[in-house]
C-alpha cells in the first residue's frame, strides 16, 4: 500500500491531547503546560533534543488515562488518590504505537515520589529521569491560576512544591525548579493559553509515514480511549468499523480505502470524549438539553482530527456519519451532493451497529428488525439507498463479523482492566 501524508508525531500528540481536553473546559490547557514546563526543567538539565521531544509528547497525554470527568479534575488536586491507576492505565493505552512507546514509558511512573531515592525504582523497574521531571511538572501546573494573577502566587506555589523536603521530588529537578522561579517569562508563558506556541520554534518533530500499521495504531489507540471510558461504549467503534469495512468491499473500495474506512470507524465517535459519562450511561430518555449535549459530537471529533491534515479523508468519512441526505442531520446540515460515498457507508454502519448493540435503556435489537428501521431511513431519503440494500443483501456475513470484532473488543476491555488496582 502506499505511503500516506506525511504527520510529526507532535501534530498526531496535540490531536490525542485536544481530545482528552474535550472532557471538560476545567482542564483545557493541562497537557500542554505540563508539557511547557517539562520541556524548559528539561533544558535547565541539558537534555538532549530527543528527549526533550519524548518529554514534550509525554507532557501532552500525561493524563490519558483517567476516562471519566471526576478522574480528570482529582488530577488536577495536589494530593491525588490512586495516582499510579491512571498513569498505568496510560501507559498501556501508548505501548503499542511505534510514535509513542518511549513517551508511554515515562507516563506509566510520572506519579512515582522520590522519596530520598527509593524512587528510583519501582517493583524492580528503573524510573525514568523524564518521569521524575513530569511528576514535577504537573505538580506545578496545577498550583497555576490565571496568567493575570500568576506572578503574585509566585511565592506561594514555591513555598508549596520546596515543602516536601526531598520526599517527593527529586534534589537536582527542585534545583532546576528554583533557577527558573526568578523568570517572570517561565510563569506568564506557563499561564498562557497555549503554552506550547512557545516552543513551535524550538521542538521540530520529526515526521511520521503513515503507513498501513501507524494509520491502524493510532485509530485503535483513540478508539480505546473513546471506548474505554464505559462498559456500555466499550465494543461500539470495533463494530462499526467491521461493519464499514465489509460494506467499503462490497462497495468496489480499493484495499487501501477499505483500510481507511475501517480506521475511520474507529475515530468516527472521537468527539464523544465530550460528552459526560452519566448521559452516555443514562438508563432512561434523554432530556432535551442532554441531547443538545450528545450532537456536539460529531462536531467536535471533526475539528479535533483537523489538525491532523494527513487525517482528512478519515476525517470526512468518520466524523460525518450523523449528517443526512436531505440535509436534515448533524452538525454541517450537509445534502447527498456534499457527502461521500464513505461517509454514507459510515452513516449506515453506525446505525445499524447502534441498534444491534446493547444500550443502557434498551437491549440490542434482532438483526432483521435493526435493518428494517435502516431501510426505513433510506426509503425517507436520510441514507443512501444503495448502500443500505448492500447491508441487506449480505447481512449475515456483516452481522457475523461485526460480533467477533465486538466480542473480541470486550474481551479486550475486560482483560485490559483485570490486574489495574
Amino acid at each position: 500500500m502506499p505511503k500516506q501524508p506525511l504527520a510529526s508525531d507532535l501534530s498526531l500528540a496535540l490531536a490525542v491531547s485536544s481530545a482528552l481536553d474535550l472532557i471538560s473546559p476545567r482542564i483545557v490547557n493541562h497537557h500542554r503546560r505540563v508539557a511547557f514546563i517539562a520541556y524548559l526543567i528539561g533544558v535547565e538539565l541539558k537534555l538532549p533534543l530527543p528527549r526533550l521531544k519524548d518529554l514534550v509528547l509525554a507532557g501532552l497525554f500525561h493524563d490519558i488515562g483517567a476516562f471519566s470527568l471526576q478522574e480528570r479534575l482529582d488530577t488536577l488536586s495536589f494530593e491525588i488518590v490512586k495516582p499510579n491507576r491512571h498513569a498505568e492505565i496510560g501507559y498501556r493505552l501508548l505501548r503499542d504505537f511505534g510514535p509513542f512507546v518511549v513517551p508511554a514509558g515515562i507516563i506509566r511512573y510520572h506519579h512515582v515520589p522520590w522519596r530520598d531515592g527509593n524512587g528510583a525504582w519501582i517493583d524492580g523497574n528503573p524510573v525514568p529521569l523524564e518521569s521524575h521531571i513530569l511528576h514535577l511538572a504537573d505538580r506545578i501546573a496545577v498550583l497555576i491560576p490565571e496568567q493575570s494573577r500568576v506572578l503574585e502566587e509566585v511565592p506561594a506555589i514555591a513555598a508549596e512544591i520546596g515543602s516536601t523536603d526531598g520526599s517527593r521530588f527529586r534534589p537536582d529537578l527542585m534545583e532546576a525548579f528554583d533557577n527558573l522561579c526568578g523568570k517572570e517569562f517561565f510563569w506568564l508563558d506557563a499561564a498562557s493559553l497555549n503554552p506550547l506556541e512557545r516552543l513551535a520554534s524550538i521542538i521540530v518533530s520529526d515526521s511520521v509515514e503513515l503507513d498501513i500499521d501507524s494509520i491502524v495504531g493510532f485509530g485503535q489507540l483513540l478508539a480505546r480511549v473513546i471506548d474505554f471510558r464505559s462498559p456500555f461504549t466499550a465494543t461500539h467503534s470495533a463494530g462499526v468499523a467491521a461493519s464499514a469495512e465489509i460494506l467499503a468491499r462490497l462497495s468496489g473500495f480499493s484495499d487501501e480505502d477499505q483500510v481507511k474506512i475501517r480506521v475511520a470507524g474507529y475515530l468516527h465517535d472521537l468527539g464523544k470524549l465530550a460528552v459526560p459519562t452519566e448521559v452516555l450511561e443514562k438508563a432512561g430518555a434523554l432530556s432535551g438539553a442532554e441531547w443538545n449535549v450528545i450532537h456536539t459530537h460529531t462536531y467536535f471529533g471533526f475539528r479535533t482530527l483537523q489538525k491532523v491534515p494527513a487525517m482528512e479523508t478519515l476525517n470526512v468519512w468518520g466524523s460525518l456519519h450523523h449528517e443526512m441526505l436531505d440535509g436534515s442531520g448533524y452538525p454541517f446540515h450537509l445534502t447527498a451532493k456534499d457527502l461521500p460515498r464513505g461517509a454514507r457507508i459510515m452513516a449506515v454502519a453506525d446505525i445499524f451497529s447502534a441498534l444491534a448493540e446493547d444500550r443502557p435503556y434498551r437491549k440490542g435489537m434482532a438483526r432483521k428488525e435493526a435493518v428494517e428501521i435502516v431501510e426505513r431511513k433510506a426509503r425517507d431519503g436520510l441514507l443512501d439507498r444503495e448502500i443500505v440494500d448492500t447491508l441487506d443483501s449480505n447481512l449475515d456475513e456483516i452481522d457475523e463479523v461485526r460480533q467477533e470484532k465486538t466480542l473480541r473488543a470486550m474481551s479486550e476491555y475486560d482483560g485490559f482492566f483485570s490486574d489495574i488496582a
